[in-house]
């Protein structure tokens, strides 16, 4: 029987231990892979990366074979000045063409060159794009990674007040028979022993929902289950001398508005290339057979290489190329404001970010002073209530403050957390 015993229950621990202990790097991995707007925001990459061609920016002529057939039967009456007449009946006309062309834009006034570098800076902001998206996810992975650690802890928290409530019931129900206090007092601490069971038990479903959405982020079903890490590390310096430098230079956000303003500049230069001539060259051979079955043509073919170019000088258009330039021109001068504009809202994020760590660093170092007083207030109480030095309402003060310190303690280092995510985001350090 207690060999059976032993099976069932190193059985049960082997299954406990088999859940997967998932790190933060983990989730990282896997959210680079499987997340969604992650995937997307590659594929976007691709694109801009597939579009950056010669060819795509008109540097490279088009090349195209061609042939086509026509049959016809018609009949045909003709009368002539002279008097004359003649008339077919059934008469059939059966003609072919065929040939190749070469189709090549020589001169535009060097828009496809400024067209080609457009299309490279266009590839080069998807490429900030998407590690822009990157470290948002991370950020958000992060954020939702330590809150199931949060909430963890605090039904930790919740089972060790657990505790301390059932060892508080035991003493007053020795109490309570050996008749030195009033009933009430002894319901009271069940009562409230129980109200933390409750609280065990919907702490339970917040970690859950808390895992739901880590899945969610990482793009893998979200009943998947996992275990995490029992601590929150804390161990982030920086700089506050370099760090505002750092944040111009490297911020994602940053670096993709200072990319649109130099596409929106490539634009203007396109538009006014557009007032320089175009000279294009066209080649090809070329078969032509016609037959006849009656008239004075009854076979006709043509075949040979072929040359020839053209020239188109805009003269007036509208005054669309005039239109189109003050509109860029216009742009250009909006996405300036509008980078200038984020660089004062992300310094002031930073600021706020730098204040942020800084504060709960201070809270947390007061906390954990404050946590070690409380705890051992509560073990203190808890022995002068077995001792009969004390009553039930100084060890529920004290338990209550235990439990608020161990919230503050548990939010804190959260908070502290976050806080220096925000701050490795906007540096583009994560």
């Amino acid at each position: 029987m207690k060999s059976f015993i032993s099976l069932i229950f190193i059985s049960i621990i082997s299954i406990a231990n088999a859940q997967q202990v998932l790190t933060v790097e983990d989730a990282l991995k896997t959210a680079l892979k499987n997340n969604y707007g992650i995937l997307i925001s590659r594929n976007e990459t691709e694109i801009s990366k597939t579009n950056n061609t010669a060819g795509n920016a008109g540097m490279l002529p088009n090349i195209s074979a061609f042939g086509n057939g026509n049959f016809e039967s018609n009949n045909v009456n003709q009368n002539y000045a002279g008097g004359t007449s003649s008339s077919y009946n059934g008469l059939t006309t059966i003609s072919l063409n065929a040939g190749t062309e070469l189709s090549w834009t020589l001169f535009d006034g060097g828009k496809m060159f400024v067209t080609k570098n457009k299309l490279s800076e266009i590839e080069a902001l998807s490429e900030i794009q998407l590690k822009d998206k990157i470290f948002q996810t991370q950020y958000d992975v992060i954020s939702a990674y330590f809150d199931v650690v949060r909430q963890k802890q605090q039904l930790t928290s919740i089972n060790e007040i657990i505790k301390y409530n059932t060892e508080l019931v035991k003493i007053l129900e020795i109490s309570f028979n050996a008749g030195s206090i009033a009933k009430n007092n002894l319901l009271q601490a069940k009562i409230d022993l129980n109200v933390y069971k409750e609280n065990a038990i919907n702490q339970e479903y917040v970690i859950i929902a808390a895992k739901k959405t880590l899945n969610q982020l990482i793009g893998v079903s979200i009943d998947s289950p996992f275990e995490v890490n029992d601590s929150i590390p804390l161990n982030y310096t920086f700089n506050k001398a370099e760090i505002n430098k750092k944040l111009f230079a490297s911020n994602t956000t940053i670096l993709s508005f200072q990319k649109e303003i130099d596409i929106a500049k490539l634009s203007l230069t396109e538009y006014n290339r557009m007032r320089y001539p175009l000279i294009n060259l066209k080649a090809g051979y070329y078969y032509s057979h016609t037959d006849n079955s009656a008239g004075s043509l009854l076979k006709n073919q043509a075949y040979g290489p072929q040359i020839g170019g053209s020239i188109s000088i805009p003269l007036y258009q509208s005054a669309k190329i005039n239109r189109q330039i003050s509109i860029a021109s216009i742009e250009i001068q909006s996405a300036t404001f509008n980078l200038e504009n984020l660089k004062s809202q992300l310094n002031k994020d930073l600021q706020n970010a730098i204040v942020s760590y800084e504060n709960q660093q201070r809270l947390l170092d007061i906390e954990k002073e404050n946590n070690a007083f409380a705890k051992e207030n509560l073990e203190i109480s808890l022995q002068r209530l077995k001792l009969g030095q004390t009553n039930t309402i100084e060890v529920h003060l004290a338990q209550e403050n235990y439990v608020q310190s161990m919230t503050r303690l548990i939010n804190f280092k959260y908070n502290l957390k976050i806080a220096e995510t925000k701050l490795k985001q906007l540096l583009a350090e994560l």
